[in-house]
């Protein structure tokens, strides 16, 4: 052989298969060039050695929502550009294989207050994408907000309900502490600096912030900077 040639037409005169299967082997990662994973039926060979996994499956590859733990002081978005095989939560038990194409045309939803760490959901599925559009609005979202502080009752009070934000009176919410230090906060779609606010409104510094937890989906025991994927059977 002397001039490269398409790694999908090396794979369908090695199996015999169709253009299509091969090109769903090769984007289901079960195609390696020299024994590393190529997921690209473009990809161009010449001697290098082609192996089909024997456990290959014909399927389409499905598209993923990942689940992100953004560290304290980093931008979503600059966390997300961190994304790869190697920061992986290691016990993230989904069961889904890995792919270099699981972290291309991530669609950011719901955003994280300003300046809060915690979980990020990006997702390449536009069903999740819909969904958390168009339930954002009853999606209860779970923080917990380290803060300075004390509080009375009925300061304790008009967090949970009696707050008026930029002219709108906030919904009802749940609040209540967690440790002598840090509050919890269960509510539905913040409005941007909804938190910061409420806790200024009764003398309260904020120190950080963390989401744990959106609608019926939460953040685990992922670490800073690590992340997981949606599992098939969890809804937000």
């Amino acid at each position: 052989m002397t001039e490269p040639i398409r790694l999908s037409k090396r794979l369908i005169e090695m199996t015999g298969c169709s253009r299509r299967e091969a090109e769903l082997y090769i984007e289901g990662g079960w195609v390696t060039v020299d024994g590393e994973v190529v997921e690209a039926p473009q990809f161009k060979v010449l001697d290098q050695r082609v192996e089909l996994h024997p456990d290959a499956v014909l399927a389409p590859v499905e598209p993923v929502t990942l689940l992100l733990h953004v560290p304290s002081g980093h931008f979503p978005d600059r966390a997300a550009e961190s994304i790869g095989p190697a920061s992986q939560w290691p016990d993230d038990n989904s069961g889904i294989r890995p792919l270099k194409s699981h972290f291309a045309r991530l669609v950011t939803c719901l955003p994280l207050q300003a300046g809060a760490d915690g979980l990020h959901v990006l997702t390449q599925d536009w069903r999740i994408e819909r969904k958390l559009k168009e339930d954002q609005a009853k999606l209860e979202q779970e923080y917990v907000v380290e803060v300075i502080g004390t509080l009375s009752n009925s300061q304790l009070k008009r967090l949970n309900h009696g707050l008026v934000f930029n002219g709108v009176a906030l919904a009802p919410c749940k609040v209540s502490w967690q440790n002598e230090t840090r509050l919890r906060f269960a509510l539905k779609n913040p409005l941007p600096g909804q938190i910061v606010f409420m806790c200024n409104s009764v003398d309260l510094k904020v120190l950080g912030m963390k989401r744990i937890r959106i609608g019926g989906v939460p953040m685990a025991k992922v670490q800073p900077g690590q992340w997981r994927y949606l599992a098939g059977k969890e809804r937000f």
